[in-house]
């Protein structure tokens, strides 16, 4: 069964910084698209960032240029470093991979790390 296991949420104040970590364990052949998405409350889950097998990456309208998505292939590692980080980053963020297994492909999803951004 595959794994995604989250780490690196906390409280931190406004402006400062936080990176996250979503590592996949199992059976995995391969590992496409990663991403993070994140969840505020009373809103709807939505895509934060994205990167691509090749390394592309997009993001969110509202974190770009702030948040850095990046991955490690080897280690099935994707992660993201959040930098000056407002309130309104709030939210629960979820790490989601398109993982082949040898049983065929499909969408992971981690248990959640939650952000809060308070003074």
């Amino acid at each position: 069964q595959v794994q995604l296991v989250e780490s690196g949420g906390g409280l931190v104040q406004p402006g400062g910084s936080l990176r996250l970590s979503c590592v996949a364990s199992g059976p995995i052949a391969r590992v496409y698209d990663m991403a993070w998405y994140r969840q505020a409350p009373g809103k709807q889950r939505e895509l934060a960032a994205r990167i691509t097998t090749g390394g592309n990456t997009n993001y969110a309208d509202s974190v770009k240029g702030r948040f850095t998505i990046s991955r490690d292939n080897v280690k099935n590692t994707v992660y993201l470093q959040m930098n000056s980080l407002k309130p309104e980053d709030t939210a629960v963020y979820y790490c989601n991979m398109d993982v082949s297994t040898f049983g065929g492909p499909s969408q992971y999803w981690g248990q959640g790390t939650q952000v809060t951004v308070s003074s």
